[in-house]
């Protein structure tokens, strides 16, 4: 960390001398800024200068190195603890693992890890004789690389950065060409480079300012991608680049003029087409072109507000995941699959296949030759469904009462054989394929977790009534011999928005918290969609209060069932889940002793006023247009921001990136800087922003946990946990 210029500091803040057991948090300075709306509503944001989008203002990173300063000061009695903690998660880590490989076009492609260092390599090897996914694992667990070819070894390209990530690579369709993407900031500003898999020799071409989603044409040569705009970072237009061509010629393919679109590029599932697809919170569209002369794209069908599908093409029809309305008028809320001609170009030409339920949500499908996997959701669990030709249908069985399973990767439509995956809080995350003709199951592998024994562990699944009537369900994880006396610490976490659903899966260094004593429960609240779509629905812009209500009344549940003491409960959560965090501590602070907000989303209003923030114009169906007043009055009263008032705040661990595209690093800022303000408590407030690092916090599997560890040590410590297991 670098340090503090002394003058810096001086100018900008006030730091009385304080005895080493209390120390004094910085004072950042009030600086009169009024922040307007269209319609001519003020608020007055003394901590607008901390705004700095060049991320270079000397008084600026002078105050958040002082946060991060005063949170070592705080955090030094813990300091033991952390790496106590740091040392048994990573303990859980088999450090020299890889991934289950899968077969694509002659060759098994998987990714592994070796001992003490923090990237993957990425490589494959030729298919063969006696070559299969379980041999493959078995040569990397001995060691026995020999006939791998290494398509990137992260490790070496991420040597001596602060921050690397590769978001994504391609082989090209005669598997000789690798394209890749890769960020070294964290801002999510990616560049495109290329290598002769033959000969190893790079490609002198590289392309800036890009999204991660890279996709080959049939001629080997020509590269799909999609460019972002430099100030907004929104996915703007797709170009394709020929190899041996100067980048400054590439051609624009599709350009999206509505900004409130994502974008993205793939290919359909039989590689006849590539495809551009874009979408909003509540509209989609989708553009195919023949991957063989990928000149001219055709629409699936028009775009229309409210109305969302995605498709794939398999057997000479396209099928599609839609909610749109059928012959009655109704929509199908929790989307249902029809089917359509390979040369369609409106929805008069789709056909009902799979009907909708409303007690059933549609989220994936994966074509096969032989039969159509459909990836699902029913009171609130996920599960498969397996549609056969002749009409008949089958589930995949799951055995425990909270569980998540979803499709693997599945590379050949022309297999029998399903591959998927099956987690639960206790369960580490597990491989299988099943042989949709025979019925027969075969585990390819299980998460190797060191020194875990998963039957020492129980999980359950439980309801709990909020104060409009509806019911919450909510997954458990304890170690075995707990007792639901009302004394155990809790530790609570949840998202709640965009329909993203937390799935109650495997999570190593939560175990370190159960070995404590510590009860993990998911609270799966409104604003995801573990219960289908209306779950959503009933999250989100004006209804957005129910995901704060949902949370407080899981806790206040969750103590009078006995599961935790009512002085004893810590909350987490990251993003739009930063967003729940900082409204329910201004909503409900007696509830928690202590909270985690990572990353967090709190000042809603003045964000969503910004059009030229990355993601705001893509999410006015999320949260409103602060723009028209009633969304701008809805959310002034649950922005955590313009919220905090004088009261006694819970223990507070804050958590930000300042290369964040995502939610700005000024966001969590000024919240700290007026909780220090107006704050009536004596419970600490600490505030860690990482200089290298962006919205997923520093990059290799070692460093996350170091950071994991550290607002683990703090929690444990307000919430009176022992220092052992």
């Amino acid at each position: 960390m670098r340090p503090v210029l002394p003058f810096l500091l001086a100018a900008l803040m006030t730091m009385p001398n304080a005895p080493a057991s209390a120390p004094t948090p910085p004072d950042a300075a009030r600086k009169p800024h009024t922040v307007k709306a269209p319609f001519g509503a003020t608020r007055e944001d003394d901590y607008f200068w901390l705004r700095d989008d060049d991320r270079k203002d000397p008084a600026v990173l002078a105050y958040l190195e002082a946060e991060n300063a005063y949170t070592d000061t705080v955090m030094a009695p813990l300091k033991p603890l952390q790496e106590k903690l740091y040392g048994e998660i990573v303990g859980r880590i088999k450090q020299d693992d890889s991934s289950v490989p899968y077969r694509e076009r002659g060759w098994w492609y998987y990714s592994r890890f070796e001992t003490g260092k923090d990237y993957p390599v990425h490589a494959r090897r030729r298919d063969g004789a006696g070559i299969d996914a379980l041999s493959i694992q078995a040569a990397n667990a001995r060691g026995d690389f020999a006939g791998e070819q290494v398509l990137l070894d992260v490790n070496a390209l991420a040597a001596d950065k602060g921050y690397f990530s590769v978001g994504d690579y391609a082989v090209s369709q005669d598997n000789r060409i690798l394209a890749w993407a890769d960020d070294d900031i964290g801002r999510r500003q990616y560049t495109i480079r290329f290598r002769d898999l033959e000969t190893g020799q790079a490609f002198a071409e590289t392309i800036e300012g890009v999204s991660p989603n890279i996709v080959w044409a049939d001629d080997n040569r020509t590269l799909f991608y999609v460019e972002n705009d430099p100030e907004t970072l929104l996915t703007v237009r797709v170009k394709k680049h020929v190899l041996g061509t100067p980048v400054a010629q590439d051609a624009l393919v599709y350009e999206e003029d509505d900004d409130s679109f994502y974008m993205g590029i793939g290919r359909s599932r039989d590689d006849r087409f590539i495809t551009i697809g874009v979408e909003s919170t509540v509209s989609s569209e989708l553009r195919y072109a023949p991957a063989a002369d990928p000149r001219a794209f055709t629409v699936l069908a028009p775009r229309q507000r409210d109305v969302e599908y995605d498709a794939d093409h398999l057997d000479g029809r396209w099928v599609i995941r839609t909610n749109a309305p059928g012959a009655d008028g109704k929509a199908a809320t929790n989307f249902k699959l029809v089917t359509a001609p390979s040369d369609a170009t409106s929805r008069a030409q789709w056909t009902d296949w799979l009907a909708h339920d409303p007690a059933v949500f549609l989220e994936d499908v994966e074509l096969f030759d032989g039969f159509t996997a459909v990836a699902e959701r029913s009171g609130g669990l996920e599960r498969l469904r397996l549609l056969k030709p002749d009409g008949s249908q089958q589930y995949v069985d799951a055995d425990e009462p909270a569980y998540s399973m979803g499709l693997s990767v599945n590379a050949e439509p022309e297999s029998p054989w399903l591959r998927y995956s099956y987690t639960s809080l206790a369960t580490p995350a597990t491989t299988y394929e099943l042989n949709v003709a025979t019925g027969e199951r075969r585990l390819l592998k299980q998460q190797p977790v060191p020194g875990y024994d998963p039957a020492q562990y129980v999980t359950e699944r439980v309801w709990i009534t909020a104060r409009d009537g509806v019911k919450v369900p909510v997954s458990l994880v304890y170690r075995k011999g707990f007792v639901k006396d009302g004394t155990a610490p809790l530790f609570q976490y949840a998202y709640g928005s965009y329909g993203i659903s937390m799935d109650p899966g495997f999570n190593g260094p939560v175990v370190s918290l159960l070995d404590r004593g510590v009860v993990y429960a998911i609270a799966h609240i409104r604003g995801g969609q573990e219960m289908g779509r209306q779950w959503y629905e009933d999250g989100k812009l004006l209804n957005k209060q129910n995901t704060f209500n949902d949370f407080i009344d899981v806790t206040r549940g969750l103590v009078q069932q006995g599961y935790a003491a009512p002085g004893r409960v810590a909350a987490s959560g990251g993003s739009a889940g930063g967003l729940l965090m900082g409204a329910v501590a201004n909503q409900s602070p007696q509830d928690y002793r202590v909270m985690v907000a990572q990353v967090p989303f709190v000042d809603v209003v003045t964000t969503m006023l910004d059009a030229s923030i990355p993601l705001t114009t893509n999410e006015y169906d999320e949260w409103g247009n602060p723009e028209q007043k009633p969304f701008y009055d809805y959310m002034l009263t649950y922005s955590p921001y313009d919220n905090v008032k004088a009261q006694d705040y819970p223990a507070l661990f804050v958590g930000t990136g300042l290369w964040d595209s995502q939610v700005q690093y000024w966001e969590p800022a000024k919240w700290v800087a007026r909780l220090r303000d107006v704050n009536t408590g004596s419970l600490p407030v600490v505030f860690r922003t990482n200089m290298e690092a962006g919205h997923g916090g520093k990059s290799g599997r070692f460093q996350r946990f170091r950071e994991q560890a550290e607002y683990y040590a703090f929690v444990l410590g307000q919430l009176g946990v022992a220092d052992k297991p």
